[in-house]
């Protein structure tokens, strides 16, 4: 009977405690329902002004305004703590420059380079090389038909002669260098390979920025030199007219010039004065040696477009004066080696200057060499 009656009471206590957890079972799952209610109180939906802080608020994980602001940091510099120009702007603004797309500025700028300047400026090369190598094998060397007396007349002085050889050796160390860092990618690097192409065009660009202010310097003394004597003259447009003659197979069509004939002129105004100043100018920005002018993405980037184009411009004209200093004319390299002429060569390539030095207008030799001897001195040569 006590066994009994201890059964029911251990049933009865079992069947209190499952109650009573039965009961408390809801309330214990109700809490983390609770927290995601309060949770879902606190977040809100993110929006478009929200700095990066706001956003991991709102949208953990979201970094949309750090990359915007990045995106849009030539418009809106970022703040940064390190000095110098433009170190708040990661990505430039929008640009469009003449022939590219609306774009960033650092793309339009690529495109106008590997588009049009490149491409172009080295066809006018090309072109202005073919036009001398057709010329030389149709027309041949000028010059030879006036036969040669034996006597001197001085063309250029030692300093002429000594400021137009540093002008021109450092502008062929510019113009090679200038010429792999602008095409060796598309030509040499496939041949070198990376490694040693790197090496190369890293050693150019040094010796590019040395002998640059070596180039400006020189330019200068030799514009000044020779401005003198590259004013236009009575004479100068008949010859540009007729080419002075150079197209001609007959000697008799030559047209007279004074010391520096039409062509010449134009070399030294168009080649020398405003290419080379302007090729001067621009590499200067570029190497940061203008005063007042910061070094940003911008000045940089229109410098090089204005540096390239001068720069083909230039060496396009200067193939020719090249080719007429050398093979084209028939003793012009000895004027400038010994910078004696014959008086023959003279009067056939510059009679008006030989005119006005046998009239006493002008000294057969201005240079203090020719003090104490006699600059006729010489065996005559006669050239057929």
């Amino acid at each position: 009977m006590r066994r009994s009656w201890l059964m029911a009471g251990l049933l009865a206590l079992c069947a209190t405690v499952g109650s009573a957890w039965a009961q408390s079972a809801p309330a214990a799952g109700a809490a983390p329902a609770a927290a995601s209610a309060r949770s879902a109180a606190v977040l809100t939906e993110p929006k478009a002004d929200e700095t990066n802080a706001q956003r991991a608020q709102t949208q953990p994980g979201n970094n949309a305004p750090m990359w915007r602001a990045v995106r849009q940091s030539g418009e809106v510099a970022g703040f940064t703590t390190l000095p110098g120009v433009e170190k708040g702007v990661l990505i430039q603004e929008f640009k469009q420059y003449p022939g590219s797309s609306m774009t960033t500025a650092g793309e339009a700028w690529r495109q106008v380079r590997n588009r049009y300047v490149l491409p172009y400026g080295g066809a006018l090369i090309v072109i202005a090389l073919l036009a001398v190598g057709i010329f030389y094998f149709t027309r041949g060397p000028l010059g030879g038909h006036t036969p040669y007396t034996g006597k001197k007349v001085e063309r250029f002085t030692p300093f002429e002669r000594a400021a137009h050889w540093t002008n021109a050796l450092a502008w062929v160390v510019l113009a090679v260098s200038g010429l792999v860092m602008a095409f060796g990618k598309f030509l040499l690097l496939p041949i070198l390979g990376g490694a040693l192409f790197g090496y190369l065009t890293y050693a150019l660009k040094t010796v590019h920025n040395l002998v640059g202010p070596l180039f400006a310097v020189s330019l200068v003394i030799v514009i000044l030199t020779f401005v003198k004597d590259n004013f236009p003259r009575a004479g100068d447009l008949r010859w540009l007219m007729r080419l002075g003659g150079m197209l001609s197979r007959s000697p008799h069509d030559d047209v007279p010039s004074h010391r520096f004939n039409a062509g010449e002129k134009v070399l030294f105004w168009f080649g020398v004065f405003v290419s080379g100043l302007v090729v001067v100018g621009s590499g200067l920005v570029v190497n940061q040696l203008v005063p007042g002018i910061e070094a940003t993405r911008a000045n940089m980037q229109v410098a090089l477009l204005v540096h390239g184009v001068s720069t083909a411009i230039m060496m396009a004209l200067f193939v020719g004066h090249i080719y007429m200093g050398t093979l084209g004319t028939r003793d012009a390299l000895q004027a400038m080696k010994t910078g004696m002429v014959d008086e023959g060569w003279a009067r056939e390539h510059h009679a008006l200057w030989a005119e006005d030095i046998r009239a006493g207008r002008i000294p057969a030799v201005r240079s203090d060499r020719g003090a104490g001897r006699d600059a006729s001195a010489g065996a005559p040569t006669v050239h057929a």
